[in-house]
C-alpha cells in the first residue's frame, strides 16, 4: 500500500464535512480539481471506495464512515501538536487578559490573581468585568486568555476546571411583598412586582436572561453590587449569589422567598480557556495556580448559616416591625 499524506486526509475530511468537493475546496482554500484528485488518490492507495458519488451530495460509504472516524482522531492529534509547538516557541507574555464574570466572589478571585501576578512583574494583567454572556463573547473573540465564569461544558472548543458552586437565592427586603401575597409564592404573584435583572454585557451575541419572569417590570443593572443595593432599598426583588448576602440573610435585612415555584438555582464557577489556541508559559502557570487555589475558594464559599426564609406564621405587619 502506498503512503498517503495528511493533505489527502484533510481533503477527505473536508468532503465528508461539507458533502461535496466544491464546498470542501472552498473550506480548504484549494481548487476543486486538487481536492478531487487527493481523495481519488487516497481511495486508490487504500484500495477502498470511501465516497458514494451517485447522489446530489457526496456521502461516505460504510467503509468511508469507519475510516473517517479514525481520520478525525489523527487530525485532532495534529492540531494538538501544532498548538503545543506554538506554545514551546512562545516566550513569556508581556500581558495577560483575564475576564471576571458576574458569578465570581470578587475579593477572593482578585486576591488569587494578585498573589500570582505579584510574582510576575514582567507581565501586565488586563482585567475585564463582564456579565451573563459577556465573558464567553470575549473568549471567542480572542480578547481573553481565560475567563472565570460558567461555561457550556459540551463545547469542544474550551477546556475548563471546576472551581466551586455558586448558589443564587431569590430575595426581597422586609416589607417589599404586598399583604395579599400568600405562601407558597407563585410566579403569577410576583409578575406585578419589579424584578431586578443583570444586564447581559455581550455586544453582538444573542442576549441571555436567567430566572426572568416574562411580562414583569424590570430594573436592569450592570453588576451584582448594584443589584443587591436596589433590593436592599426595597426597589425590586431578584436572585443574588449567596456569598454576597450571607450577613443580610442572617440579620434580616434580606429574606429568602425560595420555594416550590421559586427554587433559586446553582451555577458552576469555572476557569476556562480555548482548547484550540496556544497558551504561553505565564498563562499556563496562571492556569495551574488557579487550580491549586480552587479548594480554598470552595471552603471560603461554604454557607455558614441556612438562608433566612419569610416566616409563614407571622403577619406581614409583624414581619416588618420585627425586621425579619
Amino acid at each position: 500500500m502506498a503512503e498517503f499524506t495528511l493533505h489527502d486526509l484533510q481533503c477527505f475530511d473536508a468532503v465528508v464535512r461539507t458533502g461535496g468537493f466544491q464546498p470542501a475546496a472552498a473550506m480548504l482554500y484549494r481548487s476543486h480539481p486538487a481536492v478531487f484528485a487527493a481523495v481519488a488518490k487516497l481511495e486508490r492507495q487504500l484500495g477502498l471506495i470511501l465516497l458514494d458519488r451517485s447522489g446530489y451530495r457526496v456521502r461516505p460509504t460504510e467503509a468511508g464512515l469507519s475510516f473517517h472516524r479514525r481520520t478525525l482522531s489523527l487530525l485532532r492529534e495534529l492540531d494538538g501538536l501544532r498548538v503545543h509547538a506554538a506554545q514551546l516557541a512562545m516566550g513569556e507574555e508581556s500581558e495577560i487578559h483575564v475576564v471576571i464574570g458576574d458569578l465570581c466572589p470578587r475579593p477572593h478571585v482578585l486576591g488569587m490573581l494578585g498573589r500570582f501576578f505579584a510574582q510576575c512583574p514582567g507581565t501586565r494583567l488586563h482585567l475585564h468585568f463582564e456579565a451573563v454572556g459577556g465573558p464567553w463573547e470575549r473568549l471567542f473573540d480572542d480578547e481573553a486568555d481565560l475567563i472565570l465564569h460558567w461555561v457550556d461544558k459540551g463545547d469542544a472548543r474550551v477546556e475548563w476546571v471546576d472551581l466551586c458552586k455558586v448558589s443564587f437565592i431569590p430575595v426581597v427586603a422586609p416589607g417589599f411583598l404586598p399583604e395579599r401575597i400568600e405562601q407558597p409564592i407563585t410566579l403569577d404573584q410576583m409578575q406585578a412586582l419589579t424584578q431586578c435583572v443583570m444586564r447581559d454585557s455581550a455586544r453582538h451575541s444573542p442576549q441571555q436572561n436567567y430566572s426572568l419572569i416574562e411580562g414583569a417590570p424590570q430594573c436592569l443593572v450592570a453588576d451584582q453590587g448594584m443589584k443587591k443595593e436596589i433590593i436592599l432599598q426595597g426597589l425590586g426583588w431578584g436572585h443574588l449569589p449567596r456569598f454576597l448576602i450571607e450577613e443580610e440573610l442572617h440579620d434580616g435585612r434580606l429574606q429568602s422567598i425560595a420555594g416550590r415555584h421559586l427554587p433559586g438555582r446553582t451555577d458552576e464557577l469555572v476557569v476556562a480557556r480555548r482548547r484550540d489556541r496556544p497558551h504561553g508559559p505565564i498563562a499556563n502557570r496562571l492556569w495551574d495556580h488557579i487550580q491549586q487555589e480552587a479548594p480554598a475558594l470552595r471552603r471560603a464559599l461554604e454557607p455558614s448559616r441556612p438562608a433566612g426564609q419569610i416566616p409563614t406564621n407571622l403577619s406581614r405587619k409583624a414581619q416588618v416591625e420585627t425586621g425579619r
